[in-house]
């Protein structure tokens, strides 16, 4: 499977084996429609192996295995996340290929497998999720990172991890030390619309470790005039401009474009193809990045992979660009969303596109899609270098009628 992909599943019972050449964390979350937990029940992991029809155990050829009875998995329940967090304190993923392996859990036959392509600083990884949709389970490909471990995981869910305590006389002192400690209580509801952090439904970013002072609410972008990061994460209307700078200082880390999008209508799906153009000084362009390319300018970007449907909470495609290594003769970068099939824009509901800080999994802009036309093409946003060095993100919004990237080469200079 590749990021985004997911596949329906046949068998009732499923186990899903996570294994890497280091020793993992592994635990399963069971979310509501809210994307939390309901509970502290619903926090399944080595010092709670069993929770409503999810159990943990080691995988028979090491690792360990989230096994998931789906006709047991409570009616409120929309998706368990299966996650993954190396066992060494302060480890991270760098040179580590986790792999999670989809299996029928009755007769062990290999459903799926799936392994996170580029990971680096991250310490926490949710690697597939289950969901149900329309009646059917599915299985998703997620490789979504985390700065801050399994305790920044299930805190994003709604789990509220107690830090642990100083160190006693273990009765096995070569026992390796794992965390986090058990879950104690459930966290506070979510933020209110408009502060920090993602609606319902999008994955959250990185939570502040616990103990750790609230983040600032969202900013709100100005009427008119640039913004900059200071304040938190900004909401973008239509043709405004956000300048990626804070503290002073220019952000030159890698950063995410994540795009979703979801079916207007139930029962139909939804073939979109997320791109970025990238062009020079002189808006010629440069190259483009997309599911048939997916990698351009050395690896400067880099794109998840296509996603066939729209289906699943979260981003369904995401191109990863880091700053600092765009190359000096590339000055703007645009995103843009086709219809290679065709289908208009006025069939498709919730369209966004959100900037995450790649390393910390913060989402720092975002921009939510108010209307469409019922066109093929959308030109959603652009990364523009300053003299400076700075970048400053502007949301389009702008509808044309284009099926591939190639199409939208000359509209999108134009916009630039």
């Amino acid at each position: 499977m590749t990021p985004g992909s997911n596949l329906p599943l046949h068998a009732v019972r499923v186990a899903v084996d996570v294994t890497a050449p280091v020793r993992l964390d592994v635990s399963g979350l069971l979310l509501a429609a809210n994307g939390k937990v309901r509970s502290d029940d619903d926090f399944v992991f080595y010092n709670q192996p069993s929770g409503p029809g999810v159990t943990h155990s080691a995988a028979a050829g090491g690792g360990d295995t989230i096994t998931v009875d789906t006709a047991a998995v409570p009616e409120g329940i929309e998706k368990i996340v299966v996650t993954a967090s190396p066992d060494a304190p302060g480890a991270t993923f760098a040179g580590t290929e986790p792999t999670g392996t989809v299996r029928n859990a009755d007769d062990g036959s290999v459903i799926a497998s799936f392994t996170p392509p580029q990971l680096g600083p991250e310490t926490a990884l949710v690697v597939v999720e289950i969901y149900r949709r329309g009646g059917v389970w599915k299985v998703r490909a997620v490789g979504q990172g985390y700065a801050n471990g399994l305790a920044g995981i299930a805190t994003d869910f709604g789990v509220s991890v107690e830090e642990p305590a100083a160190p006693a006389a273990a009765p096995q002192a070569a026992a390796a030390p794992r965390a986090p400690s058990a879950p104690q209580a459930p966290a506070a509801p979510p933020a209110p619309a408009g502060q920090w952090g993602p609606p319902a439904g999008a994955p959250a970013p990185v939570a502040p470790p616990p103990g750790a002072a609230a983040p600032a609410p969202a900013a709100p972008a100005a009427a008119s005039g640039k913004v900059n990061l200071d304040k938190g994460r900004v909401s973008l209307q239509k043709n405004q401009t956000v300048s990626l700078v804070k503290g002073g200082r220019p952000l030159l880390t890698s950063v995410t474009m994540g795009l979703g999008w979801e079916p207007a209508f139930r029962g139909k799906s939804i073939d979109l193809d997320a791109s970025v153009i990238a062009y020079g000084p002189d808006r010629k362009k440069v190259d483009n990045c997309f599911f048939g390319k997916l990698m351009i300018l050395g690896g400067a970007i880099q794109h998840s992979g296509d996603n066939l449907t729209g289906e699943g909470a979260g981003d369904d495609e995401s191109i990863t660009v880091h700053l600092g290594g765009v190359p000096p003769e590339v000055t703007g970068l645009v995103f843009v969303v086709n219809s290679f099939s065709g289908q208009k824009f006025s069939d498709v509901a919730k369209a966004y596109c959100r900037l995450v800080d790649a390393q910390s999994g913060e989402e720092l802009v975002r921009f939510d899609l108010t209307h469409a036309e019922p066109r093929t093409g959308v030109m959603m946003a652009k990364l523009i270098r300053q003299f400076s060095g700075e970048w400053e993100m502007t949301a389009l919004g702008e509808f044309v009628d284009a099926r591939t990237v190639r199409g939208m080469a000359k509209p999108a200079a134009q916009a630039l």
